[in-house]
């Protein structure tokens, strides 16, 4: 019996989703729980795997589609079945390009091609299918993410005249929420461009026309101000500009927490936000450039923040085999082989390292500029979207931070003693953040005001019932939050894993949707990059997030019961508590952290370690 497919409910308040990529086709088989599309939501971006092994006989959904939760995606047809309604698309294809007229192919379009291309011109959209291209089919800006109305095309991955194989990536689109790759629709030329880079579009905007492989444009393209120019010319406009690849990537990470925002989750698989790049006019480059622009040989689905990673470390692309779905090049790819050639490199040449010698022999080497000096650019749609809501969370609640002192020399003293057979019993490293994080759930519960929220409209608190503890993690895409659930229950050992589980797959993309909501507290780790404290700005609708700074040595006056004041050095660490002074007093606060402070520095955690 075939079973449908249908879109999940991935996570608090998402009412729809975007199918982003198919990893199977009509046709193929499937297994039970391969992954079988991408799906992104204003949330996240998630793999959805088959429910039942079969054949994947229809899909109802195309690419750069939006569904609601609960709808058909696709049809999966069991073993002993046929594949029904995707046999006849083959021959439909095959009729539609002997004969002109549209009318034998239209009963199989709603079940065979995707509803992209149903909007198209009816008398060009007789063959739809991923192998054959649709005469005249139009290129229109999809649905990026809730509430986008627009977008902008930051960069042409094809020429005019050029061939591109359907579902090879296109063009780069940046809203507020996300900056993304739109593949082709169907294989073929691309005919015409309507909307040129760094120009802006409406959604259901037509951005291209892809005809016939090897047809001549019809018209000259939008976008040039000659329209009398002959069809075979408009190979010139729009051509992406050669200084793409060595466009510099912005610094997209930060030394303190960011809240959450949904442009951090609604990105492509992998996909990272692309700077808006300059399109000066110049000649048409050749098809072959334009494919070696769009990413790695067959890899094809690279990321605008992985090519510019690559541009950066003098990677080519072309080289490396990705670890990706579906071979997709990843950033780690990347800094593996750029630190692999770095290695493979010669040591200088002996005179030259005697020369170099010869002033001095801790003369410091010369540290390059960064390529950013003395530039003005335009802010990514994403960073511009951040920037907004950090300036709104600090405009919806009052807020202030008080910092302590704690003396964590005892735990860095048991985490010594047990973090080998730690790790071989539990299978992950024992660090420092464990022992803050079961001594914050332990003072959330005893400080209640800190884990509430407030709603001023209604003139109420809610003072949550169970500690649900975000986890600022620095992943690729930029700092993310996933959310410990019930937190409160866990020992030190199940919020290791937990942590380390959630950092792993946050920062693979393997994240799902309902882990990314539901917070009630945020620790923040802005220590790991060495700093002693900082002033985190609250995740709302949150009234407070942890700051741990460093974990440093340093002398420090302790009371000895025989030698009386001595100097001694101690491990230390400042820790940073921002909280809405709407409905935690400063009194709250420094109760909060003096409970925190006390049970650290008592350090009684034998019984979590077995000692």
């Amino acid at each position: 019996m075939p079973t449908s497919v249908t879109m999940p409910r991935l996570g608090e308040s998402v009412t729809e989703g975007t199918v982003t990529r198919w990893l199977k086709q009509e046709g193929e088989r499937v297994e039970a729980d391969e992954p079988l599309l991408e799906v992104s939501t204003d949330k996240v971006d998630t793999e959805i795997p088959s429910p039942a092994a079969g054949i994947l006989s229809r899909i109802v959904v195309g690419e750069d589609e939006t569904a609601e939760v609960g709808s058909e995606l696709a049809v999966i047809a069991g073993d002993g079945e046929d594949a029904g309604s995707a046999a006849p698309a083959p021959a439909q294809e095959q009729q539609a390009e002997a004969e002109p007229e549209p009318e034998p192919a239209a009963p199989a379009t709603p079940s065979t091609e995707k509803p992209v291309e149903e909007e198209a011109p009816a008398p060009q959209t007789a063959s739809d299918a991923p192998g054959g291209a649709a005469e005249g089919t139009e290129v229109k800006l999809p649905a990026l993410g809730e509430s986008v109305t627009e977008g902008t095309v930051t960069r042409w991955l094809k020429a005019v005249g050029d061939t591109v194989e359907a579902d090879e990536p296109l063009v780069e689109v940046s809203t507020d929420k996300v900056d993304t790759e739109l593949p082709s629709p169907v294989a073929g030329t691309l005919l015409e461009i309507k909307v040129g880079e760094d120009e802006t579009a409406e959604v259901g905007a037509v951005l291209a026309i892809v005809g016939t492989p090897g047809s001549a444009p019809a018209a000259a393209p939008a976008p040039e101000p000659e329209p009398e120019k002959p069809a075979a010319a408009p190979a010139p406009q729009q051509a992406p500009a050669p200084q793409v690849e060595s466009a510099p990537a912005p610094n997209l990470s930060g030394e303190s927490y960011a809240t959450p925002s949904p442009a951090a989750e609604t990105s492509q698989p992998a996909a990272q936000p692309a700077e808006a790049q300059p399109a000066p006019a110049a000649p048409a480059a050749p098809s072959a450039e334009a494919t070696k622009s769009n990413g790695a040989g067959d890899a094809g689905y690279v990321t605008p923040l992985v090519r510019k990673l690559a541009a950066e470390k003098g990677v080519d692309l072309s080289t490396l085999s990705g670890t990706g779905v579906g071979g997709r090049i990843r950033k780690q790819d990347v800094i593996d082989a750029a630190e692999k050639a770095a290695a493979a490199k010669a040591p200088a040449p002996a005179a030259q390292a005697e020369r170099a010698a010869a002033p001095t022999e801790k003369a410091a080497p010369k540290a390059e500029p960064s390529p950013l000096r003395g530039r003005t650019e335009k802010l990514t749609r994403i960073r511009a979207t951040i920037a907004r809501r950090m300036v709104e969370s600090l405009q919806t609640s009052a807020q202030l931070t008080t910092v302590v002192e704690v003396d964590v020399t005892k735990i860095a003293n048991l985490r010594n003693k047990a973090k080998a057979d730690f790790q071989a019993k539990h299978g992950v490293k024992l660090t420092f953040l464990p022992f803050f994080a079961l001594a914050t759930v332990e003072a959330l519960q005893q400080h209640p005001v800190v884990n509430s929220s407030i709603d001023v409209e209604a003139g109420t608190v809610t003072y949550h019932g169970s500690e649900h503890l975000g986890i600022a993690v620095d992943a690729p895409k930029g700092l993310v939050v996933p959310v410990i659930k019930d937190a409160g229950d866990l020992n030190l050992a199940g919020l290791s894993k937990r942590i380390a589980d959630l950092a792993d797959r946050t920062r693979s993309n393997k994240i799902s949707p309902d882990e990314l909501g539901g917070g009630t507290f945020t620790l923040t780790n802005t220590g790991s990059r060495g700093a002693l404290f900082d002033t985190p700005i609250i995740n709302q609708p949150q009234v407070g997030i942890l700051g741990l700074g460093a974990v440093v040595k340093r002398p420090v006056i302790v009371n000895d019961p025989e030698l009386g004041e001595i100097i001694v050095p101690r491990s230390m660490v400042y820790l940073a508590l921002s909280y809405d002074h709407r409905i935690v007093d400063g009194a709250d606060a420094a109760r909060f952290l003096g409970t925190l402070k006390e049970r650290l520095e008592a350090g009684h955690f034998e019984a979590d370690l077995g000692l």
